[in-house]
């Protein structure tokens, strides 16, 4: 990978900050396997070809030096600007846009005008909206550092048949002028596996309480979505990105109940029960070729640990030894991107614990279940193979995190990720994290020791769609609990957790009710991966 261009000439710069440093990853990036259009440079959508730029020249930096607007520069020969690229200061530069190459004839076409949508309090930047000609859309604005407005040869819009309604994403930054406006990143409003909205990389504004600018802009379409081989790794590349990019998986100190692979799962003793034959349950098989296929998950199958006690206790504690990774390869952002999703198995998800005050008291059994299915997810660049955000899946949600942040290990390119204590909730650093607030909440615990996991040492691809090699497992298409229900009322639990402790420490307990996932209901069994809404579609 080459150095990422920048230019910051302004005289007027007399602090330094982190943008102004280009990303570079710890260690150098491989060329990756051949393959047919994976990390080729450039991709068409169906006529218009797009490539992604990496390197940009500066145009504007707010007053409180708090975000900066770029253009892409170099632009390739053929290729015209879309839009313009805008960034927090406060990480290293790294980021793109998409720019666009018309090799049909009529898919992409200057503006008419311009609109002005904001300028700065000083006059010192001007965005500017271009007007489409009848049958295009606008992808993207124009900036200036002064009121004229700029060539109608500075930008291109896109025929409407190769765009897609967008929608806002993350907040970048909200002036503090008069002319007040919000700048939010931009991505197509439907995603998905199967979703051919392409995100191009830019930002749209929005003036403060005015939310008719989100109508204004679009996103790309993918019109070429069926070809995805021209687009997407294939078996051999994948293994590169996961040799590449793959976390390790820091498990706490204290941490009793540990992942395991499926195979060590079902060979030792776990037990498939139906409803009407509970006196009668089945071993399953290695690969789970006797769980029930497909379907739907109407509640008359699950899976329980062996009967014997000390079979049980010794099978919830799983065996890190056997430990694998399964990997779920699907296209994202109208297969500009892949993401590869981690998914580990986890016997048993343990009990929760509540900080109240300085005190921390174990819930019961409450947060308890059988079978625990956890995941991370890098989100890949399909145009060059670079790793841009990484999500971190937490209880019923989760957080994205931007390369820049990840913990990388060793001089290498692959990143920390620590598992809660008990719950295994994923999160990008160690420490606590605390569901609730200063009073009471909820602990996530995470922390590095002796036990951990490389995910490149062992993992599996257990699906992907678009490659014909690949055979799913029986025990992927198995969409039943994979551990029994077991319903019981949380109030209860925690009126029994008050009752167990002294006077001060229980009237804040009753507040937990408010802050338990919903997940901790009762002790019930996860579906697996491919009953996730993650599975088809964007994490969340």
């Amino acid at each position: 990978m080459g150095n990422l261009v920048s230019c910051f000439t302004s005289s007027k710069e007399t602090q330094t900050f982190p943008i102004d440093t280009n990303f570079k990853f710890p260690s150098p990036l491989p060329s990756w396997p051949q393959g047919e259009g994976f990390a080729s440079g450039i991709l068409d959508l169906g006529g218009l070809q797009v490539s992604q730029i990496i390197t940009f020249t500066k145009i504007w930096s707010s007053d409180d030096t708090d975000v900066t607007f770029f253009e892409p520069s170099p632009i390739p020969d053929g290729f015209s600007m879309l839009g313009c690229y805008c960034q927090s200061n406060n990480t290293p530069l790294f980021g793109w846009v998409l720019v666009g190459n018309d090799v049909s004839g009529g898919t992409l076409a200057a503006p008419v005008d311009y609109s002005l949508v904001w300028s700065s309090s000083n006059n010192s930047c001007y965005v500017w909206l271009p007007t489409p000609p009848v049958g295009y859309m606008s992808v993207g604005y124009a900036i200036t550092t002064s009121a004229d407005k700029p060539s109608l040869d500075k930008i291109r819009c896109v025929r409407a048949d190769l765009t897609e309604e967008a929608e806002q994403d993350m907040l970048l930054w909200s002036s503090n002028d008069a002319n007040n406006a919000n700048v939010y990143g931009l991505r197509p409003k439907v995603r998905g596996r199967q979703a051919q909205g392409v995100s191009i990389g830019t930002f749209i504004i929005s003036n403060d309480g005015d939310d008719t600018s989100l109508l204004s802009l679009s996103c790309l379409k993918n019109n070429n979505f069926n070809n995805l081989t021209s687009f997407m790794p294939n078996l051999n590349q994948i293994d590169a990105l996961i040799q590449e990019y793959s976390p390790r998986f820091y498990f706490h100190p204290k941490e009793t109940y540990l992942p395991a692979s499926t195979k060590w799962y079902f060979t030792n003793g776990v037990l498939l029960y139906h409803t009407g034959e509970e006196s009668n349950p089945t071993p399953v098989e290695p690969t789970g070729a006797n769980l029930p296929q497909g379907g739907s998950n109407d509640g008359t199958y699950w899976l329980d640990l062996p009967v014997d006690e000390t079979e049980r206790e010794r099978v919830k504690k799983g065996d890190l030894q056997s430990c694998e990774a399964y990997l779920h390869v699907k296209p994202m952002l109208g297969a500009t991107f892949t993401d590869l999703a981690i998914w580990v198995f986890y016997p048993f998800n343990g009990p929760s614990t509540a900080k109240v005050g300085l005190v921390d008291i174990t819930l019961g059994r409450i947060g308890e279940h059988i079978g625990d299915w956890e995941h991370v997810t890098l989100r890949v660049s399909n145009f060059n193979g670079l790793l841009y955000r990484v999500y971190f899946a937490q209880h019923s949600g989760g957080t994205w995190v931007d390369t820049t942040s990840l913990e990388f290990l060793d001089a290498t390119n692959n990143f920390a990720a620590y598992p809660s204590l008990n719950g295994h909730a994923t999160y990008p650093a160690p420490g606590l994290v605390l569901q609730g607030n200063e009073v009471v909440g909820l602990r996530n615990d995470t922390a590095k020791s002796e036990n951990f996991f490389n995910v490149r040492e062992r993992y599996s691809v257990m699906a992907a769609e678009y490659i014909n090699d690949v055979t799913e497992l029986p025990w992927v298409n198995y969409i039943r609990k994979w551990g029994p229900k077991i319903t019981y009322e949380v109030g209860i639990e925690i009126e029994s957790v008050q009752n167990s402790v002294a006077g001060t420490i229980a009237s804040p307990i009753g507040s937990l009710l408010g802050i338990i996932p919903r997940e901790f209901s009762s002790e019930d069994g996860p579906t697996g991966p491919k009953v996730k809404v993650d599975w088809d579609g964007d994490e969340r």
